[in-house]
């Protein structure tokens, strides 16, 4: 593993938030502190998909994600609002941030340099500071803005990593396609793991 010691993690309002729980669990398990922040839409969709509640006081909403991560501790959850937050400020920046998943909406804002939330603000100082800043979209089809926001923000140090599980590892499960995506995540973060084989072995 690298020196890499706390990860920020958004969840935003395209589908796919087991991407964004299963990291957060890895980056648990690999002793790395998680600052975790879902948009309102992003908790919405996160409900919908996979029955984790992050609405209503930040502690109780807390508590059921580390029980949902099946984890006592080494992961906090922020309010989207909280531009207060550590992770607002360049002298106070996470190590690394990654938005999975990561809607057109809020892939727009942060290519146009909008911080209008915690998520953003967060991206932005990312950037600003030349730190990891990973997008995992998970839409089809992409329109020409789509393409544009993602060639800008990758022009400008983003890495653009869709969510796009392959096949040459005969997955068996769901499970097991989150899992490549979560491991080439990972992969960008230069963190060990065993999520799914590599290529030839």
């Amino acid at each position: 593993m690298n020196g890499m010691k706390r990860v920020f993690i958004a969840l935003t309002g395209a589908s796919g938030s087991v991407y964004g729980l299963r990291l957060a669990e890895q980056l648990c398990l690999s002793g790395i502190e998680v600052t975790f922040c879902a948009s309102m839409s992003g908790a919405e969709v996160c409900r919908m998909e996979t029955g984790l509640d992050l609405s209503g006081d930040l502690e109780g909403a807390e508590r059921r994600l580390q029980a949902h991560l099946e984890v006592t501790d080494g992961v906090r959850l922020v309010h989207f609002e909280d531009l207060f937050c550590h992770a607002a400020s360049g002298s106070a920046a996470p190590d690394a941030m990654i938005v999975i998943p990561c809607s057109m909406g809020t892939l727009a804002r942060i290519a146009a340099g909008i911080s209008g939330s915690l998520i953003e603000r967060c991206a932005d100082v990312m950037l600003k500071e030349r730190r990891p800043l990973l997008l995992v979209p998970r839409e089809t089809p992409l329109s020409d803005i789509h393409l544009e926001n993602m060639l800008r923000l990758s022009r400008a140090g983003a890495k653009i990593l869709p969510a796009m599980p392959a096949f040459y590892t005969r997955p068996e499960s769901v499970l097991d396609m989150v899992d490549f995506v979560v491991g080439k995540a990972l992969d960008q973060l230069g963190i060990d793991h065993d999520l799914y084989p590599r290529w030839g072995a």
